[in-house]
């Protein structure tokens, strides 16, 4: 089972703890953010992960190899930011022989069950399944309406008048066919560039477990109070 876990981001709201420190490795409760990815990759029977990076690239290589995870990892540095589609496009050679695969952000902690995630993409036969949470703050997400099916019919980066509080969770299990729709610019964004223009081809998931979002510093400090709670009794 493949992954691409998208690690890139410069991390900037964050800074001056991104100054020093890569987004996917500033810590959380005592442990660098990836490793809790890492963990729930290999908890769900991931065998293969492409991690991209960028900003502090030589730190994200040096951890990696002293945290040896129990799967394959291919690192790839991206002198220019690809985008979250870009880099899925530029590496689709690793999902060659693949069923299908997943995609997951970095900059997310969650608890998401992705056996089930998969397990719902492959009865669906769509294109691609995207993970779904509800929002409080729908104007500042990727907002997803679904039908009764659980199709996506409406795809909005960020809307003014939202149509619904489901938001894009940057988690995604997707068949090699979905590499065709992604359009060969730089940088390519799934939720700006590729989404929008699948809709009706593409079906929704909602998560009922934890997500968190760790890409502003109040998210920051909220992920510190809750992750301890969350992953001692769950992971």
């Amino acid at each position: 089972m493949l992954a691409f876990l998208l690690a890139a981001g410069s991390g900037t709201r964050l800074r001056p703890i991104t100054d020093s420190v890569p987004k996917c490795l500033v810590p959380v409760a005592g442990k660098p953010l990836i490793s809790y990815t890492l963990d729930l990759l290999s908890l769900h029977g991931v065998t293969r992960v492409l991690i991209n990076s960028h900003h502090l690239y030589q730190q994200v290589a040096a951890y990696l190899e002293k945290a040896r995870p129990p799967f394959e990892i291919t690192l790839t540095y991206e002198a220019i930011l690809l985008g979250s589609a870009g880099t899925l496009r530029a590496n689709r050679r690793l999902a060659s022989n693949s069923q299908d695969f997943l995609v997951i952000y970095a900059d997310n902690l969650t608890n998401a069950n992705l056996s089930q995630l998969l397990a719902h993409h492959r009865q669906s036969g769509r294109l691609a399944t995207v993970g779904l949470f509800r929002t409080p703050t729908p104007s500042e997400c990727g907002i997803v309406s679904l039908d009764s099916r659980g199709v996506v019919v409406d795809f909005q980066e960020k809307p003014k008048h939202p149509q619904s509080d489901l938001a894009f969770a940057g988690l995604m299990a997707a068949s090699p066919a979905f590499f065709d729709h992604i359009p060969d610019t730089v940088p390519c964004d799934l939720a700006r560039d590729v989404m929008p223009k699948l809709k009706g081809r593409i079906g929704g998931w909602e998560i009922t477990g934890y997500l968190r979002d760790v890409g502003t510093p109040e998210s920051y400090q909220q992920a510190q109070f809750e992750v301890p709670l969350l992953y001692r009794s769950e992971l």
